[in-house]
């Protein structure tokens, strides 16, 4: 039985009670939910359900809780309900209920963990979206290993989600970075505001491979097409070290396409027909501190130049016209100051920032090295970058240290403890259960031992202390997925696996799956197969939400 199946025999057995007692029945919820008490002593689920009813049809929750219990006792796959404190249901399981979890479980396979939590929301999650003028340092790595798993995670719980990369083609830094590649190609040292880097040498011989004649033209007209062409190779070499490290995008937006396209002017008339735009020194504003901004903002300079934020309005108004109804940016920890003035940008065009936009903040990621930091790469010059972090762990512990924290914490990455195959490695202590199980498989065949049907499965026979902690923590996994969704954290996942293979290692050390020797096969090795099968089902399943691996040997 899982805790949502639970769940509705308690909602069931209040309906009962209801009846039997002539309470209104529209105090039900339409759902509850039952959890894990913290002392496994306690039982295996316990319900508050009595609690949050007694007030509303004037019964103590002790009395309510007693008919519920009473109630609850009589339904299948119900131990004992026990009541503690003011009006706490404790419950236990009977064996064959809860080994039965077993069996949903392989049945379900890749399935098993998704829901519909999150379904009819429409999301736009944007990520990386790192300028065009270099390889994707490791802070925007992160992104890359946070948004793809959380956009697994949103999808896994129904929502549907365009992941987005926004490609800024535009601007004063692609003019550095064209000035950057003409030095570079003629020799000179790199202008005092551009790029340095061997990376720029790299693409500014690869553009001269492509245009011998580049640096035969005027200044302006070679700068005009490193820039085309630099940007063009620099964003191709970016798409594919993100699609190495298991990331791609189902939208490359560029910027350019909003000042071509004339959304800036769009957005402009959109803000004006609000009320919040407004003329000052010759420039146009726009007047977010009606929402909570610090200050206003401008959108077209005197000069009539758009600015930077006129173009991230343009942007935000496209995605809510593809019919997004969430919008969410994952911005690094420098632009922290963002928030602000994109929440009353939202407000400004009437709609509500808290539920229409949703920014994210990634803190700084440091590559460790013998207890020092990597401070710079060797082909960047001033940054530790995608490849630099993959060479050292690989993709599959990149991935995983970098999901393993909350967003919203500074996190050290120590190359040693990274690449080190022991417990102590987080990766590499979960992808050995996932091995492990795939191997207690193959040992089972080579002997002819199977599973079986669900028909034949014996579930009460899972009555050891150590099954019967390793089944509910599988059972968690659901909800953990969709806690994980809802609140944005994909650590919630790598933290759960870790306990998942703890209760794994737990069950394999006590609990002898396979038959020693002679020794003749028992439903109860059976039995036990199907559990290391379901372990091995929410393991993978819970390293495919990361990006990671789920080897079959190791």
């Amino acid at each position: 039985m899982t805790p949502a199946e639970l769940a509705e025999v308690v909602l069931s057995a209040a309906h009962a009670v209801f009846t039997e007692r002539g309470l209104d029945p529209a105090a039900l919820p339409a759902k509850t939910a039952v959890e894990r008490p913290r002392n496994p002593e306690h039982g295996d689920y316990a319900s508050t359900l009595a609690l949050q009813l007694s007030k509303k049809v004037g019964v103590p929750p002790r009395e309510l809780a007693s008919a519920l219990a009473e109630q609850l006792g009589r339904a299948a796959g119900v131990k004992s309900v026990e009541i503690a404190g003011p009006g706490f249901l404790n419950i236990r399981l009977d064996a064959a209920a809860a080994g039965q979890l077993a069996r949903v479980i392989v049945e379900a396979g890749e399935e098993y963990g998704r829901s519909d939590r999150l379904a009819g929301l429409k999301i736009n999650l944007e990520f990386v979206s790192a300028n065009p003028t270099g390889p994707v340092h490791i802070g925007g790595v992160r992104w890359a290993a946070v948004g793809d798993a959380l956009s697994r995670l949103l999808r896994a719980t129904g929502a549907q989600v365009g992941t987005e990369y926004y490609f800024n083609d535009a601007g004063s830094q692609i003019d550095r970075f064209a000035r950057s590649l003409l030095a570079a190609a003629k020799g000179e040292p790199a202008p005092e505001d551009g790029y340095g880097g061997a990376y720029i040498a790299e693409i500014a011989e690869a553009v001269r491979r492509t245009r011998p004649d580049v640096l035969e033209l005027a200044d302006a007209a070679a700068q005009e097409v490193f820039r085309v062409e630099g940007v063009a190779l620099m964003f191709a070499e970016i798409k594919a070290s993100l699609a190495g490290f298991g990331v791609e995008f189902d939208t490359y937006f560029n910027e350019k396409d909003l000042h071509d396209r004339g959304e800036l002017d769009l957005a402009l008339n959109r803000l004006r027909e609000q009320g919040h735009v407004f003329e000052s020194e010759g420039a146009t504003w726009l007047r977010t501190t009606d929402f909570g901004d610090d200050k206003d903002r401008v959108l077209r300079k005197s000069n009539g130049e758009w600015t930077y934020f006129a173009a991230d309005c343009a942007y935000y108004l496209d995605k809510r016209e593809r019919g997004f109804e969430r919008v969410v940016i994952m911005l690094g920890a420098d632009h922290h100051g963002y928030i602000g003035r994109m929440k009353a940008m939202a407000a400004c065009f009437g709609d509500d920032p808290e539920r229409n936009l949703e920014i994210l903040i990634g803190q700084l990621v440091n590559l460790v090295r013998d207890g020092a930091p990597v401070r710079m790469s060797k082909r960047a010059g001033t940054v530790v970058t995608l490849e630099d972090l993959v060479d050292a762990i690989g993709v599959d512990a990149s991935r995983y240290a970098l999901a393993r924290y909350s967003s919203d914490s500074p996190i050290d990455i120590d190359v040693e403890l990274w690449t080190r195959a022991t417990r102590d490695n987080p990766v590499y202590y979960v992808q050995y259960v996932a091995a492990r199980t795939a191997s207690v498989g193959r040992n089972a065949a080579e002997i002819g031992l199977n599973r079986g049907d669900g028909a034949h499965f014996r579930a009460e026979l899972l009555g050891h202390e150590k099954e019967n902690e390793l089944l509910k923590a599988l059972a968690e996994f659901p909800d953990v997925v969709a806690t994980a969704a809802e609140l944005r954290g994909p650590h919630r996942v790598a933290r759960y696996l870790e306990d998942l293979a703890g209760a794994y290692h737990r069950f394999y050390d006590n609990c002898r799956i396979l038959p020693r020797g002679e020794e003749e096969v028992t439903d109860l090795h059976r039995a036990r197969l199907w559990l290391n099968d379901a372990t091995r089902v929410v393991i993978a399943n819970g390293l495919r939400l990361l990006g990671v691996s789920a080897p079959e040997r190791m």
